[in-house]
Protein backbone atom coordinates (compact mmCIF):
# COMPACT_ATOMS: atom_id res chain seq x y z
CA UNK A 1 0.00 0.00 0.00
CA UNK A 2 1.40 3.36 -1.01
CA UNK A 3 1.22 6.78 0.60
CA UNK A 4 -1.82 8.03 -1.32
CA UNK A 5 -3.76 4.78 -0.92
CA UNK A 6 -3.10 4.69 2.82
CA UNK A 7 -4.17 8.30 3.36
CA UNK A 8 -7.28 7.86 1.22
CA UNK A 9 -8.23 4.65 3.02
CA UNK A 10 -7.73 6.15 6.49
CA UNK A 11 -9.78 9.23 5.63
CA UNK A 12 -12.53 7.11 4.03
CA UNK A 13 -12.64 4.89 7.12
CA UNK A 14 -12.28 7.84 9.51
CA UNK A 15 -14.65 6.42 12.13
CA UNK A 16 -14.37 2.69 11.42
CA UNK A 17 -13.00 0.83 14.40
CA UNK A 18 -13.67 -2.62 12.91
CA UNK A 19 -11.29 -4.66 10.85
CA UNK A 20 -7.55 -4.57 10.53
CA UNK A 21 -4.92 -2.16 9.22
CA UNK A 22 -1.57 -3.13 7.75
CA UNK A 23 1.66 -1.61 9.03
CA UNK A 24 2.07 0.34 5.81
CA UNK A 25 -1.39 1.88 6.15
CA UNK A 26 -0.70 2.97 9.72
CA UNK A 27 2.79 4.37 9.13
CA UNK A 28 1.96 6.17 5.86
CA UNK A 29 -0.93 7.87 7.63
CA UNK A 30 1.38 8.78 10.53
CA UNK A 31 3.77 10.39 8.03
CA UNK A 32 0.86 12.27 6.42
CA UNK A 33 -0.18 13.58 9.82
CA UNK A 34 3.38 14.63 10.66
CA UNK A 35 3.83 16.46 7.35
CA UNK A 36 0.46 18.18 7.68
CA UNK A 37 1.31 19.29 11.23
CA UNK A 38 4.71 20.62 10.13
CA UNK A 39 3.08 22.57 7.30
CA UNK A 40 0.38 23.94 9.59
CA UNK A 41 3.00 24.97 12.15
CA UNK A 42 5.05 26.80 9.51
CA UNK A 43 2.02 28.60 8.10
CA UNK A 44 0.84 29.44 11.61
CA UNK A 45 4.25 30.90 12.49
CA UNK A 46 4.31 33.09 9.39
CA UNK A 47 0.70 34.24 9.27
CA UNK A 48 -0.44 34.15 12.89
CA UNK A 49 2.81 34.71 14.79
CA UNK A 50 2.95 31.21 16.22
CA UNK A 51 -0.38 31.15 18.04
CA UNK A 52 -0.71 27.43 17.45
CA UNK A 53 -4.21 27.71 16.02
CA UNK A 54 -3.61 25.87 12.73
CA UNK A 55 -1.70 22.90 14.23
CA UNK A 56 -4.44 22.55 16.83
CA UNK A 57 -7.09 22.44 14.11
CA UNK A 58 -5.10 19.79 12.23
CA UNK A 59 -4.77 17.63 15.35
CA UNK A 60 -8.49 17.98 16.11
CA UNK A 61 -9.45 17.28 12.50
CA UNK A 62 -7.33 14.14 12.31
CA UNK A 63 -8.05 12.85 15.82
CA UNK A 64 -10.80 10.41 14.87
CA UNK A 65 -9.07 8.97 11.76
CA UNK A 66 -5.84 8.58 13.74
CA UNK A 67 -7.59 6.81 16.60
CA UNK A 68 -9.47 4.55 14.17
CA UNK A 69 -6.35 3.47 12.26
CA UNK A 70 -4.52 2.90 15.56
CA UNK A 71 -7.30 0.60 16.77
CA UNK A 72 -7.37 -1.26 13.44
CA UNK A 73 -3.56 -1.63 13.63
CA UNK A 74 -3.88 -3.16 17.10
CA UNK A 75 -6.56 -5.50 15.73
CA UNK A 76 -4.09 -6.67 13.08
CA UNK A 77 -1.70 -7.75 15.83
CA UNK A 78 -4.51 -9.64 17.59
CA UNK A 79 -5.03 -7.08 20.35
CA UNK A 80 -8.17 -5.24 21.31
CA UNK A 81 -8.38 -1.54 20.57
CA UNK A 82 -8.57 -0.76 24.27
CA UNK A 83 -4.79 -1.18 24.35
CA UNK A 84 -4.58 2.35 22.98
CA UNK A 85 -5.37 3.57 26.50
CA UNK A 86 -1.97 2.32 27.69
CA UNK A 87 -0.58 5.49 26.12
CA UNK A 88 -1.94 7.33 29.18
CA UNK A 89 0.91 5.81 31.20
CA UNK A 90 3.85 8.20 30.74
CA UNK A 91 6.75 6.92 28.62
CA UNK A 92 6.17 3.19 29.22
CA UNK A 93 2.75 3.24 27.59
CA UNK A 94 4.02 4.96 24.45
CA UNK A 95 6.94 2.51 24.16
CA UNK A 96 4.62 -0.48 24.53
CA UNK A 97 2.26 0.91 21.86
CA UNK A 98 5.19 1.59 19.54
CA UNK A 99 6.26 -2.05 19.87
CA UNK A 100 2.71 -3.18 19.07
CA UNK A 101 2.51 -0.86 16.05
CA UNK A 102 5.76 -2.11 14.50
CA UNK A 103 4.93 -5.78 15.14
CA UNK A 104 3.89 -7.93 12.23
CA UNK A 105 0.18 -8.64 12.04
CA UNK A 106 -1.24 -12.10 12.60
CA UNK A 107 -1.27 -14.37 9.56
CA UNK A 108 -4.69 -15.35 8.28
CA UNK A 109 -8.02 -14.43 9.73
CA UNK A 110 -8.19 -13.48 13.39
CA UNK A 111 -11.14 -12.50 15.58
CA UNK A 112 -11.10 -8.98 14.11
CA UNK A 113 -11.36 -9.95 10.47
CA UNK A 114 -9.51 -11.27 7.44
CA UNK A 115 -5.81 -10.71 6.88
CA UNK A 116 -5.48 -7.36 5.06
CA UNK A 117 -2.39 -8.65 3.25
CA UNK A 118 -4.42 -11.35 1.52
CA UNK A 119 -7.63 -10.35 -0.23
CA UNK A 120 -10.16 -13.18 -0.61
CA UNK A 121 -11.19 -14.26 -4.12
CA UNK A 122 -13.39 -11.64 -5.74
CA UNK A 123 -11.83 -8.77 -3.80
CA UNK A 124 -12.06 -7.60 -0.20
CA UNK A 125 -15.24 -8.71 1.54
CA UNK A 126 -15.45 -5.75 3.88
CA UNK A 127 -18.77 -3.88 3.97
CA UNK A 128 -17.09 -0.69 5.20
CA UNK A 129 -14.57 -0.64 2.32
CA UNK A 130 -15.82 1.69 -0.44
CA UNK A 131 -13.68 -0.18 -2.98
CA UNK A 132 -15.00 -3.59 -1.93
CA UNK A 133 -16.49 -5.86 -4.53
CA UNK A 134 -19.52 -7.92 -3.65
CA UNK A 135 -18.77 -11.59 -3.23
CA UNK A 136 -21.63 -13.84 -4.33
CA UNK A 137 -22.17 -16.91 -2.17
Amino acid sequence: MGFGDAVRRCLNLYATFEGRARRSEFWWFALFQLLLNMGATAIDAVLLGGLGLLPTLVVLGLFLPTLAVAVRRLHDTGRTGWWVLISLIPLIGVVVLLIFYVSQGEDGTNRFGPDPRRAPPGGPARPWDPDATVVQR
